[in-house]
Parts: structure tokens; sequence; C-alpha cells
């Protein structure tokens, strides 16, 4: 199987996403297609034993647009942006000539109505053809810097797929054919003498009615693509973060080359004030990095030899040098905004919806049409009334508002996400987010920090906090239990000074001893301590306390008493208690999936007032709970650190990988959370129930304006109270309606989290 993205040209529509989507899934071969309009490209799955690549390009061809393999590493550099500034520099050419020439074409047909002066060659009846074809030649270059839509309308028409160019096509080609044939039967009269022709002819030209359609629908699309355009700005700016020179070491010396030739294993030199141009691991120097643009951490963390430091962040202070470790689209830069462009194309099931009536509606629509058309012409109106009125209800109903309704929403919602490091992999899991009724949280690591941490250093009478933790660490340090090395960082934080230890000696699962100064210690569990005849008097109670605590005691002895306790916890992180509150406030139940012991997870349940806690359960147990809970009909967020959690993340409606930097699990979650905040799984939840209420808006607004003017257009109302819907505000009317939708759905650039 390959995967491949392709550069689509000539969509202007979710009925021309819809076409090109279908004749792709048509081919034999082709496993999945996704056709994103905004960004004018498609994304195919497809068995390469069965079909090829350039099948598909041909086939999309046939179907009246074009197709190109798009360039990968161009796509790394530029994204979507750059097709977007082509867009909306096309669309302002066109729009300038067309609004243009339109304003003169206004001004020369109605000026004698409204009394402005017009060129004498122009007024009276007898030069009503030099005005009709002076009205001619101003259409014509509107007619012709436009041409896409005929060119495409008409083409799709004759394949019997219709999309919205082919609405624009016969509604604006009909005004200007019918003015043709006025122009005809205008020199006709001026001809014979019928000046009554000649007069009523004058009066229905309808060429300023053609270009009024072309020049306004296509002001409309040019204010879109300025707001498509916008929508990548999220892109735009994970681009800008990245450097495109960096400064290696090449035979010992200093030489500035583009990042694009970086190769892995180069040692890359970093000043102070410099950004990271790829991922690597420090070999020489230590500094403070702010990896705030991609972790949303605010202080910049130290880094020192053997540390990790990440493409796009900021050396704040000391300089250092790194070893290359990933270059090109491995970058933890380049990997987020892959995410962000692939949740931006793909399409949410609301979308799909959205499609499948945008594939029906175009072809009934020429149908209204066609029917009001005959249908007033049987009742013995003139046929220019007729034409009107099948010109307005092709030209209103152009449904750029349904195809832009979720798409641009999506990318808005997604884009927005990001900059609050969320990164969400699928507009399916924004879109599913938003349904969530309960979340499973994983313990180590994604409530709690994940490591051991000395709680408690409490010591015997005779015997000093400090000396305890003297002769804890040193008799610890040589073991290599996780427990051993909380003690350790402890006594390393509090500077204190290592005892050298003689014959040490380690019993898994009950302690080790050794000697300090020619004196035994032990270390070690209850049993350990029972089994050497340790009498534990006062500790023992004080242990059990410490244990329904959720921690975990060490006693340490010399042969003959006890001298003290250290507790080590997997403590719970500062921002848990509020992400908890927060879920609950949402009306969501939060779950927390453990394989400890029930004592520590009811202290940990106690300590955050969860209400649900599931204990000792096995890694491969975790996704049977998640399919239990699924059973009882609920929507399940799995949040968990994506690697060992990975069934459960995958079983899960949407599974949410909590982690920072390059440690994100891509595979096997739905949504990644880079600031290791538990407290963005509530922010994550809020974007997507701000997302499909922008949608749902959106949806509302495209249907509501259809619903309600075709029949104002088809001229329903006519007989009853005179209104009819020129093609001209039926023009500016369905430009509206894209401008409102695309703007309603730019709102979501002002997602708060605190809303």
């Amino acid at each position: 199987m390959k995967k491949e993205k392709f550069d689509v040209v000539g969509m202007t529509c979710s009925s021309c996403s819809a076409a090109v989507e279908r004749v792709v899934e048509r081919m034999g071969g082709v496993i999945s297609v996704n056709v994103n309009l905004l960004s004018n490209n498609m994304t195919v799955e497809y068995d390469e034993s069965l079909v090829e690549a350039g099948a598909i390009i041909a086939t999309v061809s046939e179907a009246g647009y074009s197709a190109a393999l798009a360039d990968s590493k161009s796509q790394a550099k530029t994204g979507e942006v750059n097709l977007a500034q082509d867009e909306i520099s096309e669309m302002k050419y066109r729009t300038i000539v067309s609004i243009a020439l339109m304003l003169v074409l206004m001004y020369v047909a109605m000026g004698p109505m409204v009394g402005l002066p017009i060129p004498a060659f122009l007024v009276g009846v007898e030069n009503a053809a030099t005005m009709a074809l002076v009205q001619f030649l101003l259409t014509l270059p509107i007619v012709y810097v436009n041409r896409q839509y005929y060119r495409s309308g008409f083409k799709t028409l004759w394949r019997r797929s219709p999309n919205m160019d082919s609405l624009i096509a016969v509604g604006s080609g009909a005004a200007v054919v019918y003015g043709v044939f006025a122009l005809f039967r205008i020199s006709w009269g001026l001809g014979h003498g019928h000046l009554e022709l000649v007069t009523h002819y004058s009066h229905d030209l309808y060429f300023e009615s053609g270009a009024m359609i072309l020049a306004l629908i296509t002001l409309g699309k040019y204010l879109e693509a300025r707001s498509k355009g916008r929508t990548s700005d999220a892109i735009a700016k994970l681009m800008d973060l990245a450097p495109q020179v960096a400064t290696v070491l090449r035979d010992n010396q200093e030489v500035e080359i583009p990042v694009a030739d970086l190769i892995q294993g180069d040692i890359i030199v970093i000043k102070p004030g410099q950004s990271i141009p790829v991922d690597g691991v420090i070999v020489e120097g230590h500094s403070a990095v702010d990896e705030s643009a991609l972790t949303g951490e605010s202080i910049p963390v130290a880094k020192h030899v053997g540390d990790k430091v990440i493409s796009a962040t900021i050396n704040k202070a000391g300089s250092f040098k790194f070893e290359a470790t990933r270059i090109g689209d491995d970058t933890t830069l380049a990997q987020i905004i892959r995410l962000v462009e692939e949740a931006s194309s793909s399409k949410a099931p609301i979308a799909k919806l959205a499609d499948k009536i945008s594939g029906i509606f175009v072809p009934v629509v020429i149908a209204i049409a066609i029917t009001a058309f005959v249908v007033w012409l049987l009742l013995g109106y003139p046929f220019e009334f007729a034409l009107t009125i099948g010109i307005a209800v092709l030209v209103i109903s152009c449904p750029c508002a349904l195809g832009l309704a979720t798409p641009v929403a999506i990318m808005v919602g997604t884009g927005q996400g990001a900059l609050h490091g969320i990164l969400i992999k699928s507009a399916e899991s924004l879109e599913t987010a938003h349904d969530l009724d309960t979340v499973v949280l994983d313990k180590t690591g994604t409530i709690t920090e994940g490591k051991p941490q000395v709680t408690d250093v409490i010591a015997s009478s005779v015997w000093s906090e400090k000396e305890l933790l003297t002769i804890g660490a040193s008799l610890e340090k040589p073991s290599e239990h996780p427990l051993a090395e909380a003690i350790v960082h402890k006594a390393e934080e509090n500077k204190i000074r290592f005892e050298p230890v003689e014959d040490f000696l380690a019993v898994p699962g009950r302690g080790v001893q050794g000697k300090i100064n020619q004196q035994t210690f032990l270390a070690g569990n209850r049993s350990f301590m029972l089994d050497h005849q340790i009498d534990l008097g006062e500790f023992e109670a004080k242990a059990e306390l410490l244990a329904q605590q959720g921690k975990t005691p060490m006693f340490f002895a010399t042969t003959t008493d006890v001298i003290g306790i250290i507790a080590v916890a997997d403590v719970v992180k500062s921002t848990s208690k509020q992400a908890i509150r927060e879920l609950m406030e949402l009306g969501i139940d939060v779950v927390m999936l453990t394989g400890d012991n029930k004592r520590t997870a009811e202290a940990i349940r106690g300590e955050l007032g969860i209400e649900t806690v599931i204990a000792e359960v096995l890694p491969d147990d975790k996704e049977q709970e998640i399919r239990s809970l699924q059973e009882q009909g609920r929507t399940v967020a799995m949040v968990g650190d994506g690697i060992n959690d990975a069934p459960a993340l995958a079983r899960a409606h949407v599974g949410i990988a909590i982690g920072a930097g390059t440690d994100v699990a891509i595979e096997s979650a739905d949504i990644v959370l880079m600031k290791n905040d538990l407290r963005d799984v509530s922010t994550a939840i809020k974007l997507s129930k701000a997302t499909l209420r922008n949608i749902k808006q959106n949806l509302f607004w495209a249907f509501f304006y259809n619903a309600l003017g075709i029949p104002l257009a088809a001229g329903l109302l006519y007989p009853l109270l005179g209104w009819r819907l020129n093609p001209m505000y039926a023009a500016a009317a369905m430009s509206l309606s894209s401008i409102f939708v695309v703007s309603n759905a730019l709102r979501l650039r002002r997602f708060s989290a605190e809303k």
C-alpha cells in the first residue's frame, strides 16, 4: 500500500471536491481518498500493484480538474501557505478587472435611468445598437478573466457531475447569450424601422446582470481566499519558528550552511538567542532553552550534556554544541506541522454529510431553475421574465457557503489547537471529543509525575534527618531500584555528601545492607526488618499511616534499632486536581485506571476527588476496561503516555497522549498534548465543543439561506407580493452568505480555554 499527496487545481466548492473524490474512489486499487478543498490537495491510499499515480492524475484531469504529485520537500518548506497566497493573488487580479469594468458597465447601462451624463452617441433609440455593443465589449473582458467558471462548469455538466461553477456558468452565460440575442434584435429593428422592438430589447440586454454575477462572485471568492489564507496562520507561524541556516563544525571550523543540507551526526553550534534548527543531543556546554513555542512551558528549561534539544526552540543563555539526531521531516517541528496539515485536510463525519448533500444539491437546483423557467412561460409571462427567474435560481443556489461551512471551521479549530499545544490528528477526533461523557486517566505519568520522589524523612530521636538521609542515600546509591534513585536524588538536591559503602548486599524484593564507617546498616521493607529481628516499635504505625496515604515507606536501621523511615511516592502533579475539577464541571465522569495496588489508588482518589478508580490493572487489560465502559453506552476518552497505553488509546473513541517534545505518541493517539499538562484535556474538549458549535451555526446559515433564497428567486412570492429577485442581487446575496460563513468560522481564532 502507498499513501500519496496530490495538488489539485480547479476546485471551487464542495461539489468539486466531492466530484474529484467520487471519480478517484471508483478506480480499482484505490483504498481511500480524501480531498481538501481549502488547501487544494488530495491524499490517496492505493495498491501500487493495481494502480499508478499517473492513472490517478489522468482520472482527475478527465473529471475537469488538474492534478500533480505534491513535492514533499517543497511542501515541508512552504506547506499550504504559498498555495493560499497564489490563490489570493490570482483572485485579486480577477476581482480588480471584474469590478473596474463592471462599474463602467453599470454607469453606461444605468446612467440614463438616474439622469447621469453619458456620451451623446449612446443616447436615444437611434443609438441603441451602439449602446448594446459597448455593453457587450465591456462584458467580454469580465467573461474572459473569469473563464475558469465556464471551463470547469460546462465540463463537469457534460460529465453529469455539475458543481457550483456549473450554476455560475449557466446563469451568467444565459444572461450574456440573451444579451447577444437582444443585440441582434436591436440591429434588425433599426434596419427595418421597427423602433418599438428596438425600445423593448434595449431595456432587456442583461449584459450588466451577467457581468455583475461574475464580478460579485469573484469578489466573494477573493474574500474567501483571503480568509482561507488566514486559516493557515497556525502552520505559517510554526514554519517561521525554524531557522533557515545552521552553524556546523566541519574540519574543526564553524561553517554556516542551509538547514536542508544538514545530515545526521552533524555537530551544530548554538549561540545565545539562536533558534535550534533540528532535534539533537547536547555534547558540549550548557544553557537554558525556551521551549514555549512547542510545549507551552513558559519557564526556560535547563539543558546539560546528554539532554535532548528540540527544533524551533530558542537558546536563551549560554552556548553549546549538539549532535543532530533528527533532521528534515523527522524533526519534532516537521511532525507537528504534518499533524496540523493532516487534521486540517481530514473530514469530520459532519463534513461528509455536507459533501453528500451538496453533491445532490447542484443537479436539483438546475432542475428547479429549468422547471421555474418553463412554468413561468406556460403561465403566459414574457420570455425575459422567465429567463430572469431561471438565472436568479441558479445564481443564489451556488453552494459556496455549504462547502465552506465545515472545512474552514475544522482548519481554524485544529490551528488553534496547535497554538495551544494541542495536536489534533483528525477532524473526526475533533468532532467526537465534543460528545465525550467519560475520561479515563492513566495514573503514572498522567495524573502523577511518573517518577518516585521522597515525600517524608522521619528520623528517630537519636538521629537527625540529615544523618538519616546521609545513611539512606549512601546505602541506596549502589542499588538500581527506582525507589533508591529517588532517595539519592533527594540527597543530591540537599547537597549531602555520600559515604563509602562496604560489603554491599541486595536482597531482591526485600532490601539492601552494607557497612558505613565500619557499622552495618539495613534498608528495606517491613519483612526485611523482621527477617533481621529488628523491633519496629512506633515506626510500624507511622509506616502504616504513610502507606494509607499512597506512599511507600522504607525502613532504615542498624543491626539493633530503627533509625528512621524515608517515604517515597509518585507524587500527584500540581495541575492534576484542577484538571480533574474542570472535567467534572463539564459534566464528564472521570475514571482513574492504574496498575497500582488499591490502597495507593484509593489515597490518590481521596486526594483528587475522583469518583471511580480501577486499580491493579495489567497493561494488557486496560484495553478491556475501555471496551467495558463503551459497552455501557459511554463515549470514552483514554488519556495516557501513548506508549504502554497504546491498546487502550486505540480502543477509546478518542485517544489522548500526554507527553512533551519528541516523546509524543503520534501513532497511538488521536490527540497529543505537547505541554504535559492534564488541564489541556478539558481545553481540547472545550475547543471541540466550540468548533462543532461553529460548524452547526455555519450549516444552519447555509441551509436556511438556500431554503429562503430559492423560493424567492423562483418567484413564488411574485403573484402575492410582486417580489422577485434580480440576478444581480442574487449574486450579491450568494457572495455575502459565503463571506458570513468564513467570517463566523474565523471567530474561532479568539478561542480561549477560560471560556
